[in-house]
C-alpha cells in the first residue's frame, strides 16, 4: 500500500511541470545566445553570468501547479498572457539587479532589447509543444492504468469525475464497489456499480486492476481496515481518501515528521520556494510601480494638502498575517480619519469624501501608498483585501472561516475585487461572498493566478462603477 505524500499517480504531472520549467529556462538562455550571435557579440564572463542568473530566476518564475482548480477562466490567450507577464517580471528583476550592481552598462542594449522581444513567443510555443508531447507519451493506451473505487458516495463520484477530467494522470476508472443499496448511493455518474466490497479482491486479481481508491467514511474504520487486509495479496496500488477532505480545507497537503505521516488541513500557500517566489514578485512589482508613479504621487500629495486640511497620508489599523495588527497607508480621501472601534464605511455620495478624494477613490489612486507597505513586508500586491480592525471584530463571529483569510499577507488587490466584490459591503451576505473568494484564492494560489488578477485589476479600475 502506498502511504507517502508524493504518490505515483502524480508522476505525469510532476514530470510535465519539471519538463516545462527546465525547457523554458533552456529556451530563454538559447534565445539570448542566438541574439548575441546575430549581433556578433562574444560570449564573455558577464554574458555567461547573465545566462546563469536568468536561468535560475526562470526556474522559479515559470513553475506550474498542474493539479489545481482554476478559479479564473483559463484559455490559450490568458495562458499566453501569463507567460508574457512572467517574462516581463523576469526582465524587471534583471533590470533591478543591473541597476543595483551598476553592471547594466556592460551589456549591449540593442542585443538585450531584441532578446526581450524575441523570447516571449518562443516561450509560448515551447509550452504548447511540451504539453502536446507529454500528453502523447503519458496518456497512450499502453500507459493507461485501470482503476476501481471502493465507495460510491458523493466523494467517490467526485474523485471519478476529477480523474476523468485529468487525462495527464493516465488512469481510467472502470466503476465502483459498495455495500449499500442502489437507492442510497450518490447519483450523477455513468460508471457502473461493479459489486459488493467483499467481491473487490477477486475482481482486482481477475481483471488486473492497477489502482484502487478506498473512499469510505472514516467513522467506519473497521470496515476500511478489513478491506485493506483483504487487498494485501494483490499487486494493485492502494490509496485511501478519507472523508475529512469533504470539509473546507486550505492548502491541504500531506507530509511527514520523522517518518510519521501528517495531513495539513489549513496552511498558508507560501511555504518554501513558493514563499520566495511570492516575495520576489511582490518586491519587484512594488519597486517598479513606486518608481514609475513617484511623480504622480507627489502631485497627489500636493493636491490633497492644498484642497483640504489634514494629513496627506491616512493611516489605519488592519489585521495582517496571522491576525497581527499592521498599519496600512492610503492617501487621505475624507475630511475625517476614522480608526476607532466603530467605523462607518464609505457610501455613494458620502459627504465626508473630499472632491479630490472622490477622484482618487474612483481611480483607486488612493491605494498607491500601499506599495510602500508591500516593501515593508506588511502586505502583498495580490491577496485578501485588509479590513479595518473594527470590521474584522464585527464579522469574525458571523462568517465561518473569516479569520482563515489572514493566513497570508493582505493584498492591494484580490480575487474578490476582480470578481465584483469591491467597495462597500453593506450586508453580511456581501462580506460572506468576499470571504469565500478570499479562501478560494488561498486554496488555488499560483504565480499565474496572481498575474491574471493584476491584469484584471487594471481592467476593473478603468471600468468599475462600484468604486466611490
Amino acid at each position: 500500500m502506498v502511504q507517502n505524500g508524493h504518490n505515483n499517480q502524480d508522476f505525469p504531472n510532476i514530470f510535465r511541470a519539471l519538463l516545462q520549467r527546465v525547457s523554458v529556462a533552456i529556451v530563454i538562455v538559447a534565445s539570448l545566445r542566438l541574439t548575441m550571435l546575430a549581433y556578433g557579440i562574444h560570449l564573455t564572463e558577464a554574458y555567461q553570468a547573465l545566462m546563469i542568473i536568468t536561468a535560475l530566476i526562470a526556474l522559479m518564475l515559470f513553475s506550474n501547479r498542474s493539479v489545481n482548480a482554476d478559479v479564473l477562466p483559463s484559455q490559450f490567450w490568458s495562458n499566453s498572457l501569463s507567460m508574457v507577464s512572467r517574462w516581463a517580471l523576469l526582465i524587471a528583476i534583471l533590470l533591478l539587479l543591473g541597476y543595483g550592481t551598476k553592471t547594466s552598462s556592460i551589456f549591449s542594449r540593442k542585443t538585450l532589447f531584441s532578446w526581450f522581444l524575441v523570447t516571449p513567443p518562443l516561450i509560448v510555443i515551447t509550452r504548447l509543444c511540451i504539453d502536446s508531447l507529454v500528453s502523447r507519451l503519458l496518456v497512450s493506451a499502453g500507459n493507461t492504468r485501470r482503476v476501481v473505487i471502493a465507495g460510491a458516495d458523493a466523494l467517490g463520484h467526485k474523485l471519478a469525475s476529477k480523474i476523468h477530467s485529468s487525462p495527464m494522470t493516465g488512469m481510467k476508472v472502470l466503476g465502483f464497489f459498495d455495500d449499500r443499496a442502489a437507492d442510497r448511493l450518490a447519483k450523477g455518474s455513468s460508471l457502473p456499480l461493479l459489486g459488493k466490497l467483499k467481491e473487490l479482491p477477486d475482481y482486482v486479481r481477475q481483471q488486473g486492476i492497477d489502482v484502487i481508491f478506498v473512499v469510505l467514511p472514516i467513522r467506519n474504520i473497521q470496515r476500511v481496515t478489513d478491506l485493506l487486509n483483504q487487498l494485501h495479496d494483490t499487486t494493485a496500488s492502494i490509496y485511501f481518501v478519507p472523508d475529512v477532505f469533504v470539509f473546507d480545507l486550505i492548502q491541504c497537503r500531506t507530509g511527514e515528521i520523522d517518518g510519521l505521516p501528517i495531513v495539513a488541513l489549513c496552511e498558508t500557500p507560501f511555504q518554501g520556494a513558493q514563499g520566495m517566489i511570492k516575495a520576489v514578485s511582490d518586491y519587484a512589482i512594488s519597486s517598479i510601480v513606486l518608481l514609475l508613479t513617484s511623480p504622480l504621487m507627489i502631485a497627489i500629495a500636493f493636491a490633497i494638502k492644498l484642497t483640504s486640511p489634514g494629513s496627506v497620508i491616512f493611516k489605519q489599523r488592519r489585521y495582517g498575517l496571522d491576525g497581527r495588527e499592521i498599519i496600512v497607508y492610503k492617501f487621505r480621501t475624507m475630511t475625517v480619519s476614522e480608526d476607532s472601534d466603530v467605523i462607518r464605511q464609505a457610501t455613494r455620495d458620502d459627504e465626508r469624501v473630499t472632491r479630490i478624494g472622490a477622484f482618487l477613490r474612483k481611480t483607486s489612486l488612493d491605494e498607491l501608498p500601499q506599495f510602500i507597505n508591500v516593501l515593508q513586508g506588511r502586505m502583498s500586491v495580490v491577496g485578501p483585501r485588509p479590513h479595518a480592525v473594527a470590521h474584522n471584530e464585527e464579522y469574525r463571529p458571523l462568517i465561518k472561516g473569516y479569520m482563515m483569510r489572514h493566513k497570508v499577507n493582505p493584498g492591494i488587490t484580490g480575487l474578490a475585487q476582480v470578481l465584483g466584490y469591491r467597495g462597500e459591503t453593506s450586508s453580511v451576505d456581501a462580506m460572506q461572498k468576499r470571504v469565500e473568494y478570499d479562501l478560494e484564492y488561498l486554496r488555488n494560489w499560483s504565480l499565474t493566478l496572481d498575474l491574471r488578477i493584476i491584469m484584471r485589476t487594471l481592467r476593473v479600475v478603468l471600468h468599475d462603477k462600484a468604486a466611490f
